[in-house]
């Protein structure tokens, strides 16, 4: 290619890539400020706060919630209240700091865009680059969860990072091979306790992809297991070095950046108290009661951990699950993802599939199919760091298959097919704005009923108090009886009152008929289509407000008149 061209092509990329920055952080900062406080944003500022104040990381870690987005977020909310002199009520203050708290997860949003840019540069040129954050930048999911201060996209820019860092530094000296990878794996552990996880399977994906494309992997298999399992472990001998420099620099960034409250953990105390009398218990009693090294990153860690194994509410598709369901994240993308990211791997499979094998597609193809033992459910969020790379891996095959393609009109097709589905995800984004995060593409109906399909964060996370004020406040009604998924305090603003009928002690449909009272009542989806409530109460309730005709609804609010109930 001539330098003239590339460089023009190249000049032209960045500025798409700032247009595209510039463009989609407008769009979020405009839907931040139509919606409520989602169900985890109020604790997140809580405790962000008080880490700020105090230096202790405990209420985090006991959340399993790791400090690094949340320090981010809280950090201008902490420096404004320390200027003003007078510390911010995170309940009464909410809507006052919440827009400043969700203004600062831009800055991991621009940060996963330029890696998303720099990753498909690096396999597949300029083009690449341009194509993977647009599919990016105007995809439904992830401009809904970029307008929220949460943890999903710093954890997604945090890995990309990793795996571009590591699959680019493969052959450079230790700092890019070892040192950068490190940071960035202990950036992901501070942003997600799920990045010890995606992290380590992203890396060997990696490694594999590169053995095979230097032609390595053919040659390991030897007609027999154990001699090709002993070549395997040769030729990877690199990697385990790499690796266990990766991963223990990590851990160090992790466990250095999240700090300790140098405390002594009161269940360990317990623990310890209540065993036999003996000399085990003479010998950790006093251990338990002065290791003082609590709270750590190693406490939020295990919450994940233990939260995984016991696992979670699911719903999807209609049917709720008590605790999770093999194939949730499999049907998931399939509900979620615009019909651009959902199409394009197939005409890339039917076009040219080897274009696919490269170091983007395949840790994310291996986590997808790692999935089934995911057992925390609740919602498309959990997987969009893997994700990102299925698309900059899919952006760079497309830039590739076009230029195998002769200058024909199959070639124009497929370009103007790329063009078009970037402007049908943006179109798509427009279209659920500003309830972005209630996105369901039109391959399974439509937004509008996404509830019978899925919950929680996938369609109700609280989120729909204004929504709900503002119909209220257009009809006139001046008494109202809600039923609400969430933690957003403006609940205790609005002229409402709340009836939490999963804990009342409800025997039968005569009870919740009771409880609803005869005026007008509104019920979240998540209650009434979710993997919540579980109990028989709850149960009751959802039966009884199930055969009950609304009268009218918001996005995530069924409100029903029972006035003239009989």
């Amino acid at each position: 290619m001539p330098r003239r061209l590339f460089q023009f092509e190249l000049y032209l990329s960045l500025g798409w890539f700032f247009l595209c920055i510039i463009v989609s952080s407008c769009w979020c900062r405009t839907t931040a400020s139509e919606i409520g406080a989602v169900f985890d944003e109020p604790t997140y500022l809580e405790q962000g706060l008080k880490r700020w104040r105090t230096g202790e990381c405990k209420g985090l870690m006991r959340l399993g919630t790791m400090t690094l987005p949340v320090d981010v977020q809280t950090l201008p909310i902490y420096l404004w209240e320390r200027y003003r002199g007078k510390p911010f009520d995170p309940e009464a203050d909410l809507h006052q700091v919440l827009p400043v708290a969700r203004a600062m997860t831009l800055f991991f949003w621009s940060l996963l865009l330029t890696y998303a840019w720099l990753a498909g540069r690096r396999l597949a040129g300029p083009w690449a680059g341009a194509l993977a954050v647009a599919l990016i930048a105007f995809e439904p999911s992830y401009l809904a969860h970029a307008s929220l201060a949460t943890t999903d996209i710093a954890i997604s820019a945090c890995l990309l990072a990793l795996v571009y860092h590591f699959a680019v530094g493969r052959e450079s000296s230790w700092i890019w091979r070892r040192a950068v990878p490190a940071f960035w794996f202990g950036a992901a552990m501070a942003a997600k306790a799920s990045g010890l996880v995606f992290g380590p399977v992203c890396l060997f994906a990696v490694e594999l992809e590169r053995l095979h494309r230097q032609g390595v992997l053919g040659q390991i298999y030897q007609g027999h297991l154990l001699p090709s399992l002993y070549e395997a472990w040769v030729q990877l001998r690199p990697f385990r070095r790499d690796f266990c420099w990766i991963f223990g620099g990590g851990m160090a960034v992790l466990f250095i950046y999240t700090g300790c409250d140098w405390q002594a953990e009161p269940s360990f105390v317990k623990w310890a108290n209540n065993l036999p009398e003996g000399s085990l218990k003479t010998v950790m009693v006093p251990i338990a009661e002065n290791l003082c090294i609590f709270s750590n990153a190693g406490e939020g860690l295990i919450q994940q951990v233990k939260h995984n194994v016991r696992g979670h509410g699911t719903y999807l598709l209609g049917k709720t699950y008590r605790r999770a369901c093999w194939h949730y994240f499999w049907i998931l993308p399939t509900i979620k993802l615009s019909l651009t990211l959902l199409f394009l791997p197939i005409v890339l499979l039917l076009l040219r599939p080897k274009a696919l094998l490269n170091w983007a597609v395949m840790p994310a193809a291996l986590l997808f199919a790692l999935c089934p033992l995911f057992r925390v459910q609740i919602g498309i969020r959990l997987i969009l760091p893997f994700l990102s790379l299925f698309v900059i891996g899919f952006a760079a095959a497309a830039v590739q298959v076009v230029r195998m393609l002769a200058p024909t009109w199959a070639k124009a097709t497929l370009v103007a097919l790329l063009a078009l589905g970037v402007g049908w995800s943006a179109a798509s984004s427009y279209r659920a704005c500003p309830n972005t995060l209630c996105y369901i593409n039109e391959l399974w109906g439509g937004t509008p009923n996404g509830y019978q399909l899925v919950s929680d964060t996938d369609y109700d996370w609280g989120q729909g108090l204004k929504e709900l004020a503002e119909w209220q406040k257009t009809n006139g009604i001046s008494s109202l009886k809600v039923w609400y998924f969430g933690t957003d305090s403006a609940l205790h603003t609005m002229p409402v009152e709340e009836v939490r009928l999963h804990m009342l002690p409800i025997q039968d449909e005569s009870d919740v008929a009771q409880a609803v009272g005869n005026g007008y009542f509104a019920a979240s989806t998540t209650l009434l289509y979710g993997g919540y409530c579980n109990s028989p109460a709850a149960k009751t309730s959802v039966e009884f407000l199930r055969a009950c005709k609304p009268v009218a609804r918001t996005t995530t609010f069924f409100i029903y008149d029972f006035r003239n109930r009989q």
